[in-house]
């Protein structure tokens, strides 16, 4: 038995199917997993994420200590607010977790781990704060509620009083306030537009009844595993790992060299891998035959074989998507190994579906080259 979030009993009682993720007991589905998939691309649904981590960091040295730790720069959180995604590496240039962090006021830096490295998480940014002037702290006490798709902002926002309601809407894109006694965020997993709520624990049983009486649809893992593989999010644990840097894992863009000023844990061998020349990348596939694709299965291209690191059915497309890890220089056309068949996929540039719009041709003629 894994462990619970404080709306576990009302999960069992809405009658979801439960499961184990990352240590804890969640989710996966209330009923259907393709109609909650539909419910957040074309209207607002709901997602309990209490599971993630949360670490705040205060004190003079807590930009520092950012600053050594991750691989993207948080200077560039030049406002309070402010969020930034990034990885975590260790010395070798492995992700050791992919995260958010926000800058919530002056040297104040509230972090969003994943629930599954956690613990580690925390035992390596506290490792790495001994004999700083920062207060590392894990926020045990907050649960966490994500409202996502079309409608979900204005839904969410309708349950503030006035005042507090034009400020959630006013919030830009990946920026966080305290609004209402409640820190809100609008940064997401799912490729479309929302609201995360984190709140006392006590409180959010509340919450999560009034956003299912306003018509948003209560959601499980199961879709919130499709909508993140066709917003082309990557997912830790299955796109990268400690043996993967982010280069090799679609992540090249949250590694920031401008200038050596910054000497973060991993820098030397990110440099020394960008010399070499990356062997591996992490590509999108659209599957041509019928059948679905599934982490694990080995993928065939003319420059060598790969795998699938993740995959499944994608209910905008009516086709099976996933990523795969290949040689550098694979392209086109590739086939996959599922079930003793070899089947025809091409290889495409993710995102496939953004803001309930296809963004990749559905062509195999059209293969990325």
């Amino acid at each position: 038995m894994g462990r619970r979030t404080s709306l576990y009993d009302l999960h069992c009682a809405l009658g979801a199917r439960m499961v184990d993720f990352g240590g804890w007991d969640m989710p996966l589905q209330y009923g259907s997993q393709i109609a909650e998939h539909h419910a957040v691309r074309r209207g607002a649904g709901l997602f309990d994420v209490s599971h993630m981590g949360v670490i705040d960091l205060h004190g003079a040295d807590a930009r520092p200590l950012l600053e050594h730790l991750l691989s993207n720069d948080v200077g560039r959180l030049r406002e309070d607010g402010r969020c930034l995604y990034s990885c975590m590496l260790n010395e070798a240039g492995g992700i050791l977790d992919d995260l958010i962090v926000c800058r919530v006021a002056g040297d104040e830096y509230r972090l969003v781990v994943n629930a599954a490295t956690r613990a580690k998480d925390l035992a390596w940014i506290s490792g790495a704060a001994t004999s700083r002037a920062v207060t590392v702290r894990e926020r045990t006490d907050l649960a966490i509620l994500a409202v996502q798709g079309p409608l979900a902002r204005e839904r969410a926002a309708a349950l503030l009083a006035p005042d507090d309601a034009r400020r959630a809407l006013a919030l830009p894109s990946f920026a966080a306030s305290t609004i209402g006694g409640w820190f809100v965020s609008r940064t997401g997993y799912t490729g479309e537009d929302g609201f995360e709520v984190m709140l006392p624990s006590s409180e959010v049983e509340a919450l999560w009844r009034a956003l299912c009486e306003s018509g948003v649809t209560p959601c499980g893992l199961g879709a919130r595993d499709t909508l993140r593989l066709e917003a082309g999010l990557a997912l830790y644990g299955q796109d990268m790992d400690e043996n993967t840097n982010p280069f090799e894992s679609a992540l090249g863009w949250t590694v920031a060299l401008d200038g050596p000023h910054r000497a973060f844990v991993g820098r030397p061998a990110l440099e020394r891998s960008l010399a070499r020349g990356d062997a591996r990348r992490l590509a999108g596939l659209l599957l041509d035959d019928r059948g679905v694709l599934r982490a694990g299965q080995r993928v065939h291209s003319a420059a060598g074989d790969g795998v699938m690191t993740s995959g499944g059915y994608s209910p905008t497309l009516d086709r099976s998507i996933g990523f795969a890890r290949l040689p550098a220089a694979a392209s086109g056309e590739v086939s996959v190994e599922v079930r003793g068949k070899l089947l025809r996929a091409h290889l495409v540039t993710p995102p496939f579906v953004r803001r309930g719009r296809v963004l990749i041709d559905l062509n195999p003629q059209s293969a990325e080259g």
